[in-house]
């Protein structure tokens, strides 16, 4: 007698073992068999390894599939591009994607109390919260309690605004195991988002321990400003958050080492080869960036290139090229820039970010002067971080239209600023939405589907037609997820 417990992932094609389990009846037959090569479960800091590489490649993933079109840092070389022009598009491989690496989080969970590793623990509840969150986020309601029960192949779904809550519980969780001494070492190599810095290849301590904490309370800031439209939005817990979080960029979470290159750069290479892919929007280019005018960030030069007419050129959404495509008339990613060579960070949390958020917050608290140094040090840190020079820096800050003083700072400024900043992050889909697109020169794409811009996807295929009975249904994809309204 046996019973096969089938992962939900395997929903999704994923090449996963099929865990067996005989009934006690057979297991004296089987303990003198057991074959010491081949483990039936995985080594704890594989996992590890294997989680914290994909929470960053899924902050890449997610920001690729859809969101960097839709806020418009990307567009799309073809004319009336489904992404572009907000027409329905099955997010499967994403959805498997985000649901592989929760699986191997559960997975890490586990394993982590049975082994009593607190560290991993730790970890693995933030990661969860980081996927998870980005998962609920673009789709609102998905499955999670039952999500990750072998034996239920057509899991509920859960409510989005529990799964935000769940979130910010995980994370809680994670810090209360995190500051607790390591019961079981952690392997530098395998922590892929604070164990491969110089500084720490060799040993993991408790330097990497705070920085993991730092990070968990980041992320708590970002889904607690993330209720700023809901009667439950509090500046104070999210001010509390930020208090805790980054103070450095030597802190942030980033993932460093890649199989063959940062997933950015694979996008450059891809237009390099003629592939058309990074595409830069008119929106970011000419309308955030000022290109060509008096007023043009510095920044722009260390993220894309000049175009053959010696000049920055955005493409507008959902017209595609006006050139042939190969002749270089517009801008994209390239191999210089800075997040998209070979060798690029790929960011998960920022202490950029952690100004912005810190900004804003104190700005809805009525603490005006918090606010202005929290947005002007967001400003300067992301500069610096991309390499632009100093003069340059201080040269934009003083602009009358930046540095407007802390009696005339506005959300509008902050959410402008944040936007530049979070060049090709997910967060600027949550903030866009938040912020009602309300960024200067933003229009809906040319031919767009909507007469408004985009609130949510679609679920995929792979729900759709496996998990019929439990998957909601999706009036429009103006539809405002439950924090948007």
């Amino acid at each position: 007698m046996k019973k096969i417990f089938i992962p939900y992932k395997l929903l999704f094609g994923t090449a996963f073992l099929f865990i067996v389990v005989f009934t006690t009846s057979c297991k004296k037959y089987l303990d003198i068999n057991q074959d010491p090569n081949r483990p039936t479960e995985a080594p704890i800091n594989g996992l590890l390894a294997a989680t914290t590489q994909n929470t960053g490649l899924n902050v890449f993933r997610v920001a690729n599939a859809g969101p960097n079109y839709f806020v418009q840092y990307f567009a799309s070389p073809n004319a009336s591009s489904p992404t572009d022009i907000y027409d329905r598009v099955d997010y499967s491989g994403l959805w498997r994607s985000l649901y592989d690496n929760m699986t191997d989080l559960y997975d890490l969970q586990e394993l982590s109390v049975k082994l009593n590793s607190t560290a991993h623990l730790g970890m693995s509840k933030v990661m969860m919260a980081i996927n998870l969150s980005m998962t609920t986020n673009l789709w609102g309601n998905v499955p999670f309690n039952d999500a990750f029960k072998g034996d239920n192949l057509k899991p509920k779904f859960d409510s989005a605004q529990q799964l935000h809550l769940k979130c910010i519980s995980l994370i809680d969780e994670g810090i209360a195991e995190l500051r607790k001494t390591p019961t079981i070492a952690v392997a530098p190599a395998a922590d892929f988002m604070h164990g491969n810095t110089a500084a720490n290849a060799t040993v993991w301590n408790s330097t990497n321990r705070i920085w993991w904490i730092r990070t968990a309370y980041t992320i708590k800031a970002r889904l607690l400003n993330q209720l700023s439209k809901t009667s439950t939005y509090s500046a104070a817990n999210v001010l509390s958050a930020v208090d805790s979080a980054y103070t450095s960029n030597a802190m942030e979470s980033r993932v460093t080492i890649f199989t063959l290159r940062n997933p950015w750069a694979t996008v450059a290479r891809n237009q390099q080869s003629l592939l058309l892919d990074g595409w830069l929007s008119r929106q970011f280019v000419n309308n955030a960036m000022a290109a060509n005018l008096p007023t043009q960030d510095p920044r722009l030069a260390r993220i894309t290139n000049l175009t053959r007419f010696n000049d920055y050129r955005g493409t507008r959404n959902g017209a595609g090229r006006t050139g042939t495509g190969t002749t270089n008339d517009e801008c994209y990613l390239v191999l210089a820039g800075y997040y998209s060579a070979d060798n690029s960070p790929l960011f998960v949390a920022t202490f950029e970010e952690v100004e912005f958020i810190e900004a804003e917050a104190a700005l809805r608290a009525g603490d005006r002067t918090r606010a202005y140094n929290a947005y002007l040090n967001g400003i300067r840190i992301n500069m610096d971080k991309l390499g632009v020079a100093a003069t340059a820096r201080d040269a934009y800050v003083a602009r009358p239209t930046i540095g407007v003083g802390s009696a005339a700072l506005t959300i509008a400024d902050i959410m402008r600023e944040k936007y530049l900043a979070m060049f090709l992050s997910p967060v600027t889909f949550d903030d866009a939405r938040r912020f009602d697109y309300a960024y200067t020169g933003f229009q809906l794409p040319l031919n767009a589907i909507l007469t408004s811009p985009i609130r949510r996807l679609e679920y995929p295929s792979s729900e759709l037609q496996r998990n019929t009975s439990n998957t909601p249904s999706v009036g429009a994809l103006t539809d405002r997820l439950w924090w948007d309204r």
